[in-house]
């Protein structure tokens, strides 16, 4: 079996994968017209990949390094019979340390001192009396898979009523509640955190939009760690110029890097960081991990063993 490797195997790892068996790795300096029909399988993804899709009539099996697939062309997927992975669950922790970062910011005032420091101005008569504390607020939560979960989990630490919004709206543990999609925005509309962590798809594009902001009554705080394009970015500046939000923690962007004309760049309300939210020291070791047991289930059955994409759905 041949594997594009396109994250980076360290010498270690790939001599693990060697021990599954005839496993040969193929770095993307190496890959040539004749090697490209070749490969079997292909761990990340980037222009090589691309080559790799239209040349090999024997890839059956790719590994993503990241949790959303969005930008991988799933329908060419679908009638090659290729089986996606992913990496969900890796993010859970790391993500919802950054969503918590972001939420403490806002409640204990560091988000409004942080702005008045260029201008050298002590406002701790003007601030501390708009500090607040995490016991009894509520955060509504888009998506309730491994991430929404563990952001529930350290919310209701602090004593923060959990409301996880999902298409299936079933229960979850760490969540006080779950509703369905339908119910979502009249939940939003009430909340002092909008956290978004759902996948993009047809369904979620542009799901904050206008019309979902306007519906904003309690001036919520909105966390977008999930994916740019879910968020219409001309509706969101609107809704912070006009007070429909308190202020916005955001990770990701429709366009990405953000642009330097951005109005969100000037906004002191807003926290913006470039798309880290998901990274940590370990995050080639652990998924590695998942690639090594789907490899090897893949090699043994056909079939992965965790984390296989829905292509139909997108996730």
């Amino acid at each position: 079996m041949k594997i594009l490797d396109l994250f980076n195997l360290t010498e270690q790892q790939q001599a693990k994968l060697a021990g599954l068996g005839n496993v040969q790795v193929i770095e993307p300096q190496d890959l040539n017209d004749n090697n490209s029909k070749e490969i079997d399988a292909i761990y990340g993804w980037d222009a090589h990949a691309e080559e790799v899709l239209t040349a090999s009539p024997k890839l059956k099996f790719i590994q993503s390094n990241s949790a959303g697939v969005d930008y991988m062309p799933l329908s060419e997927f679908q009638k090659k019979g290729i089986i996606l992975a992913n990496v969900s669950g890796i993010h859970a922790e790391p993500i919802s340390e950054t969503v918590i970062a972001y939420v403490l910011s806002f409640a204990r005032g560091i988000v409004t001192t942080a702005a008045a420091r260029p201008d050298k101005r002590w406002v701790g008569d003007q601030v501390r009396m708009q500090n607040y504390t995490l016991k009894n607020r509520t955060a509504v939560i888009f998506g309730t898979g491994h991430i929404g979960e563990a952001i529930a989990e350290k919310l209701q630490f602090f004593g923060t009523r959990t409301v996880g919004v999902s298409r299936h709206g079933n229960p979850v543990a760490h969540f006080d509640e779950v509703v369905t999609d339908d119910e979502g925005t009249d939940r939003a509309a009430k909340a002092d955190f909008v956290i978004n962590i759902m996948p993009l798809t047809p369904a979620t594009k542009h799901f904050f939009n206008k019309k979902f902001f306007d519906e904003m009554i309690n001036h919520p705080v909105f966390i977008n760690v999930g994916r740019g394009p879910s968020v219409d970015t001309q509706a969101l500046i609107n809704a912070l110029d006009q007070y429909k939000l308190a202020g916005a923690g955001l990770d990701v962007f429709e366009s990405e890097p953000l642009e330097k004309s951005s109005p969100l760049w000037e906004m002191d309300n807003v926290i913006l960081t470039p798309h880290i939210s998901g990274g940590f020291q370990e995050y080639g070791a652990e998924a590695f991990d998942i690639l090594y047991k789907n490899l090897a289930s893949f090699i043994q059955t056909g079939e992965v063993a965790v984390n296989k994409v829905d292509l139909s759905a997108g996730y």
